[in-house]
């Protein structure tokens, strides 16, 4: 289906009911403890909202991981907006941006642990077969414990949807996925790319 930062997805089936799915296949992955990373993706399977893609399993195998995912037949917002045809109508570009909001929100505010995604982006809002828009890719994605608000971490993200909090190597918040918010909500409003 495509490469992103941290590997190729592929389209797949599960026997069971002919279910499509997609399969990411991580390859640039900082090589943490394998226990760090079930814990992560437990967490990651927990998050139960409309407007994330829904993890259905990973599988662990030497240094290989696989994450597997429901497929998104409708693909990217990114080719929504830059490669169709037809430009989406104005009320469901409006619908875009509050499903993309909603997930934002629940990540931040309503999941039993609080994720920062790090990297919001058109190419990680999937569309569904309802053309209802879900984030996908938490591979950058910082968790924060009960009483923390702000975390150190690495530059992370793609350029052009960074919050300058990156640039001053400070500590990030959740205040850096509402600012690549602000970014992708500009291109779903103009239907363009930003420079």
């Amino acid at each position: 289906l495509g490469r992103g930062s941290f590997g190729a997805v592929y389209k797949g089936t599960i026997s069971e009911g002919n279910k499509a799915i997609a399969v990411k296949r991580l390859e640039k992955v900082v090589e943490e403890g394998q226990r760090e990373f079930q814990a992560e993706m437990t967490a990651i399977a927990r998050t139960h909202q409309r407007n994330l893609i829904r993890l259905l399993g990973f599988c662990i195998e030497g240094s290989r991981k696989l994450l597997v995912y429901k497929f998104m037949s409708n693909g990217s917002l990114a080719d929504l907006l830059f490669k169709a045809e037809m430009r989406p109508i104005w009320k469901e570009r409006v619908r875009i941006a509050l499903d993309v909001a909603k997930g934002i929100l629940y990540l931040h505010e309503e999941c039993e642990v609080h994720i920062i995604h790090c990297n919001i982006k058109p190419q990680n809002i999937l569309m569904d077969d309802f053309w209802t828009a879900k984030i996908s890719d938490f591979g950058l994605a910082k968790f924060l414990m009960a009483d923390q608000r702000r975390t150190y971490k690495g530059v992370r993200g793609t350029r052009g949807y960074l919050a300058p909090e990156w640039q001053k190597n400070t500590p990030i918040s959740v205040k850096a996925d509402v600012y690549s918010y602000g970014i992708v909500l500009l291109e779903i409003v103009c239907c363009r790319r930003n420079i």
